[in-house]
C-alpha cells in the first residue's frame, strides 16, 4: 500500500502586507507579460558591418567577380566564381539574421522565424542555379535587356521547345527565385523591427558607426530592390515599417538605435530608387523590356544595353 504524500500549504500573508513573490508564488491576476518590459539594446556594430560587407561583396560582387576573373578559371560547363559566392551568401546571411533575432530585446515569434529561415535558403538556392547559367550566357551574347524569346542567340534556337526550356529558366531565376528569397527576407527583418522600440527617448539616436554604415546598407538595398525587381514587397515593407512607428508612437514607444538604422535605410533606399527612375525615365529600350505602371530598371539590364555597348565601340576603334 503506497503511503500519499501531503503537500506543505504555501504560508498565509500577513495581513496588510504585500502578496508574495517569486517563482514559487506564481500570481493569479498577474498582468505583467515579458513583452511588457522593455530592455536596452544596443547598436549592433558588428552584425550589421558584416551583414552590409557580405551583402556587397557576396551579393553584389558575385557577377562582377564572374566577369572580371579569367575564363580560364572557372570554364562555361563549371561553376563560376561568382556561383561560389553565392554559395557563400546562401549560408552567411541566414546566419547573420538568425543572430540579429536572437540579440532582439523582444521575444518574437520563432516559427514564423524558422519557416521563413528555411524558405529564404530554398528560394536563394533556386536563384544560384537559375542566376549561374543566364549571366554565364552574356559570353555567348545573351543580352540582359531584351527578353529571352528577343535575344539574338536564343530566338534561332531549334527545335523551339527549347526557348520555353530557357525561358522555364528564366522563371526560375526572375520570379520563383526570387519571390521564395526576397519575401521570407523582408518579413524577417520586419520581424526584428516590431521588437526595436523602447520607451525611453535618449536611446533614440544613432551612434556615429551606424551613421557610417547607413550609407552602404542604403545603397545595397537600392540595388537589391532595382536588380530583383521587388518593389512592390520592398515598398509594401517601408509601408509597414511606418505604420508601426505611428502605432507606437501612440504608446510614448520611439525607435532604438538599430530600428532608426533599419528605417533610415530603406528611406535613403526609396530616394536612390526615385533617382535611378528619374534619370533612365526617357529610356525607349528599356521602356519596352520594362512596360507597365511600375517602371523601375534591373542595373545589369542598363549596363549590357549601354556600358557593355560602350566599351564595345572603345575597343573596336
Amino acid at each position: 500500500m503506497q503511503g500519499s504524500v501531503r503537500r506543505r500549504p504555501f504560508p498565509a500573508a500577513a495581513p496588510g502586507s504585500p502578496p508574495p513573490a517569486g517563482p514559487l508564488y506564481p500570481g493569479r491576476h498577474s498582468t505583467v507579460k515579458p513583452e511588457d518590459t522593455f530592455k536596452t539594446s544596443p547598436f549592433h556594430l558588428d552584425l550589421w558591418f558584416y551583414f552590409t560587407l557580405q551583402n556587397w561583396v557576396l551579393d553584389f560582387g558575385r557577377p562582377i567577380a564572374m566577369i572580371i576573373l579569367p575564363l580560364e578559371w572557372f570554364p562555361l560547363n563549371k561553376p563560376s566564381a561568382g556561383d561560389y559566392f553565392h554559395m557563400a551568401y546562401n549560408v552567411i546571411t541566414p546566419f547573420l539574421l538568425l543572430k540579429l533575432i536572437e540579440r532582439s530585446p523582444k521575444t518574437l515569434p520563432r516559427s514564423m522565424v524558422y519557416v521563413s529561415i528555411i524558405t529564404f535558403v530554398m528560394g536563394a538556392s533556386i536563384h544560384l542555379v537559375g542566376d549561374s547559367v543566364n549571366h554565364r550566357l552574356i559570353f555567348s551574347g545573351y543580352q540582359h535587356h531584351l527578353s529571352v524569346r528577343e535575344n539574338p542567340i536564343i530566338r534561332n534556337l531549334k527545335p523551339e521547345t527549347l526557348i520555353d526550356s530557357f525561358e522555364l529558366l528564366y522563371y526560375y531565376d526572375e520570379y520563383l527565385g526570387h519571390s521564395m528569397w526576397y519575401i521570407p527576407f523582408f518579413l524577417i527583418l520586419f520581424i526584428y523591427f516590431t521588437g526595436c522600440f523602447t520607451p525611453v527617448a535618449e536611446q533614440s539616436r544613432m551612434p556615429l558607426a551606424a551613421l557610417l554604415l547607413v550609407g552602404p546598407s542604403s545603397l545595397y538595398y537600392w540595388y537589391l530592390v532595382t536588380e530583383g525587381q521587388i518593389f512592390i514587397l520592398y515598398i509594401f515593407t517601408f509601408f509597414a515599417m511606418m505604420a508601426l512607428v505611428m502605432h507606437q508612437r501612440r504608446k510614448d514607444l520611439v525607435l532604438d538605435s538599430n530600428g532608426l538604422f533599419l528605417f533610415y535605410s530603406f528611406i535613403i533606399t526609396l530616394l536612390l530608387i526615385a533617382l535611378w527612375v528619374g534619370w533612365l525615365w526617357n529610356d525607349k529600350i528599356l521602356r519596352k523590356k520594362y512596360p507597365g505602371v511600375i517602371y523601375i530598371p534591373e542595373p545589369w539590364a542598363f549596363y549590357t544595353l549601354h556600358m557593355n555597348n560602350l566599351h564595345s565601340a572603345k575597343g573596336s576603334s
